[in-house]
């Protein structure tokens, strides 16, 4: 699809992207640097991240890979310092980096818990405070006018409760606290932006296909209240909004993109058979109202 947003709407900007050589960071990589921004990528596979460079190279994208592993603090300082030295500053730092597995609750190791909780959200953290000094305003490489923006992928997981998820959807959750607690308490030091985006089921992702193989989601397509899977270009556009002036008064806000889907529950009748069934309910309690004592006179 074409983008809303005009090309150059992130003109000189330098984004930096954890997890973005595949999957939805990917696409936040190639639709920033489409629009105007240089892009470094983080992650801990060599060939994922060579292939990943190419491919935004190939499309004319100032592009450049630096392996690391977000849950390591000195990898977090290197890769922002190796991005400062090959462009000069950051404005946009991007969490996209993280894991996730279906598992029972039951057969769920402690050492399994932790490993998603320091990708997740340890590792969001680690990056953001790393990132700091050069997000900032004033900051290395940033004037006295304003600061950066971080953008944390989150989920809708841990809004209600999830099957078999319970170790992401605990990292999630604290990555949206992350997110609004930073907001707040840099937004109002530094003028740095913080928000987050939680994505729904995504066409063409690691997620849904690990998570919710094509058995499962062409059958619940039909439950969904757009009767469709989201596109990683939906998330990749959402990043744009925020991390772009058109998101400028946005701080401290997860925004959700998921077509309603957490909203949703399935149907236990069809809509005729509910209207049909209103109408006699109506009438019933009209005849004989439920909960009004009867006189025994």
């Amino acid at each position: 699809m074409e983008s809303p947003f005009k090309a150059d709407i992130l003109k000189g900007k330098v984004g930096l992207i954890t997890g973005g050589g595949s999957g939805i960071g990917f696409e936040i990589s190639t639709q920033l640097g489409k629009h105007g921004a240089s892009i470094a990528i983080m992650g801990r596979r060599k060939h994922v991240l060579q292939a990943a460079v190419s491919a935004l190279q190939s499309l004319g994208i100032h592009a450049v890979g630096f392996e690391g592993d977000v849950r390591k603090q000195e990898d977090a300082k290197r890769v922002i310092e190796s991005t400062f030295k090959h462009f000069g500053h950051i404005d946009i730092l991007v969490n996209a980096a993280a894991g996730n597995f279906l598992v029972p609750a039951e057969d769920l190791s402690t050492n399994g818990f932790r490993t998603v909780m320091d990708i997740d959200s340890v590792g969001t953290f680690t990056m953001c405070r790393e990132a700091l000094e050069y997000l900032k305003k004033g900051g290395r490489g940033r004037n006295s006018q304003s600061g950066g923006s971080i953008l944390n992928i989150s989920a809708t997981l841990h809004y209600t409760a999830s099957w078999y998820q319970i170790h992401v959807s605990a990292a999630k959750a604290a990555v949206d606290s992350i997110t609004r607690n930073l907001a707040l308490e840099w937004g109002t030091d530094y003028d740095i932006r913080v928000n987050g985006i939680a994505p729904g089921p995504i066409a063409d992702t690691p997620g849904l296909s690990k998570l919710a193989p094509d058995e499962i989601t062409i059958k619940a397509r039909e439950h969904l209240p757009l009767y469709k899977i989201g596109d990683k270009w939906d998330i990749a556009m959402s990043a744009i909004y925020l991390v772009s002036d058109a998101g400028k008064f946005v701080n401290g806000t997860t925004l959700v993109v998921d077509g309603g889907h957490w909203l949703s529950h399935h149907r236990r009748l069809p809509k005729e058979e509910v209207k049909q069934l209103s109408r006699v309910v109506e009438k019933r309690s009209r005849e004989k109202p439920v909960g009004v004592p009867s006189s025994k006179l």
